[in-house]
């Protein structure tokens, strides 16, 4: 059951999933699993549910919290990794390196006494991103269009920028329905070496961005990170929209009235489309989180990471 910041003091050691709607997220039975798993001890997790773009001082409440109660560990941030931060920047005592250039916390954490924040989207997005597509995938210059231009877009833009030449898409559209998140995003592009073109197209409408997805070339990968069909109902696309012949539509969450996924589904005997939900990120998502909360070495590949999918598989189902 997710609480208000008007929960007290924790009795166990704490970990916090600072979302929506937390309650209904597979998270809440998935980290009792691992955590008897990996040793944790008598630990719980709570969940934090804040609006969308909620007020200031409702984030400044959840950090001040997390700062000051001696038995809450950190957590997970989701939806409102910018918001959050910059409502309460003053309250951490470090940021990471991702923290800082993406001006978003997605994992809070402590050591040494000091309240700690990072972005572990540009590692947890890249390390999925790997995961669907193989190296040699973007040889035949196919294109991604990333629907949404929030924190989690902005991640994957990181990765994308870093993968070495051949191994990347030819060119990124990012829509948003307002500027300001693409203004945001240029401007940290704008800070980096970005060797992949990027077309920032304001779409505040989804028959706009069906006009952005209908132009991409066969191949190309089609990614909602708009939190429709999880955060808010709907889909950024219209049913007209055509997805690219032998693509990839990429759906960043995992639960809730999935209609992008739907959309795509239609679509997938005459495109040959290969279509993944979000759980593959959900997993590297909260594993390096949890690593990092409670200063722990989880593997992103391997055996041992492979065990932590079945454990949670087996919790999902």
């Amino acid at each position: 059951m997710a609480h208000t910041v008007n929960f007290g003091p924790a009795t166990k050691p704490t970990f916090y999933f600072i979302g929506v709607t937390t309650g209904k997220s597979s998270i809440m039975k998935v980290f009792p699993a691992w955590a008897r798993h990996l040793g944790l001890g008598d630990c719980q997790i709570r969940g934090v549910d804040c609006k969308w773009h909620d007020e200031p001082e409702v984030y400044r409440a959840v950090v001040t919290f997390l700062k000051n109660d001696k038995l809450s560990l950190g957590g997970l941030v989701t939806t409102h990794k910018l918001d959050l931060l910059k409502a309460s920047r003053d309250l951490f005592d470090e940021l990471g390196p991702y923290a800082r250039q993406l001006e978003e916390v997605s994992c809070i954490f402590k050591r040494n006494g000091k309240l700690c924040g990072d972005a572990k989207d540009p590692i947890s997005a890249g390390l999925s991103f790997d995961a669907i597509v193989d190296a040699d995938y973007w040889r035949n210059n196919a294109e991604i269009c990333l629907l949404g231009a929030g924190g989690s877009s902005l991640a994957l833009t990181i990765h994308l920028m870093r993968l070495p030449e051949g191994r990347r898409p030819s060119r990124i559209y990012v829509t948003n329905r307002s500027p300001k998140r693409l203004e945001e995003m240029e401007h940290v592009h704008a800070n980096m070496d970005c060797p992949i073109p990027v077309e920032y197209r304001l779409c505040p409408d989804a028959e706009d961005n069906d006009k952005v997805v209908n132009i991409l070339r066969p191949g190309s990968m089609v990614i909602n990170a708009t939190g429709l069909g999880k955060d808010a109902p709907g889909s950024p696309l219209t049913d007209a929209a055509r997805f690219p012949q032998n693509g990839i539509a990429w759906e960043f969450n995992y639960r809730g009235n999935l209609v992008f996924l739907d959309q795509a589904r239609s679509q997938k005997d005459a495109g040959n489309l290969t279509i993944e939900d979000g759980w593959v990120y959900f997993i590297h998502g909260w594993t390096r989180v949890v690593a990092e909360v409670f200063d722990i070495d989880i593997p992103a590949h391997g055996p041992e990471f492979d065990k932590l999918c079945e454990i949670a598989a087996t919790v999902r189902n």
